[in-house]
């Protein structure tokens, strides 16, 4: 048996449902009818493919090495952290400053790599070979000429 309630997080009024669990209460925020979707509107663009029994089995394998017990203990909040940490310096009558910004990453363009490795590859003149046909791939070989998304934007 649940309680159904109304709630206010982040100044927006939400249902909650509330169940009676051991000494205290577990609370599930539901959805309004406007923000279920039906599933198609999601996944019937999604094409049905058949895989692979090898890439099943290697997809099984990665999820069974990958898989543990939950610790909870094993992650931290680190904004709550962040935020006492100011709190208690603010308490204390220290001065708080403003955080600096931080450096820029160094995000790698893969697409400037990737020319930068075949002009280096070209100015080596060495030739490449075409790539040995996979086992099982009978395809008729691709047509010269425009593709057909290449097309439709030249028109």
């Amino acid at each position: 048996m649940v309680a159904i309630g109304k709630v206010v997080f982040t100044s927006r009024e939400h249902v909650i449902a509330l169940e009676a669990r051991g000494k205290g209460l577990l609370g599930v925020t539901l959805r309004y009818p406007y923000e279920v979707r039906k599933e198609a509107e999601y996944f019937d663009d999604i094409p049905d493919e058949k895989l692979p029994k090898d890439m099943l089995d290697l997809a099984k394998h990665i999820v069974d090495s990958k898989k543990a017990e939950w610790k909870p203990e094993r992650f931290e909040d680190q904004y709550e952290d962040a935020l006492k940490e100011l709190l208690k310096k603010k308490q204390s009558g220290q001065k708080i400053e403003m955080p600096r910004e931080r450096e820029p990453s160094k995000v790698i363009n893969l697409m400037d790599a990737l020319r930068r490795s075949v002009e280096t590859e070209g100015a080596a003149g060495g030739e490449r070979r075409k790539p040995a046909p996979r086992a099982g791939d009978h395809r008729a070989p691709k047509k010269a000429g425009r593709s057909s998304a290449r097309a439709k934007k030249a028109s």
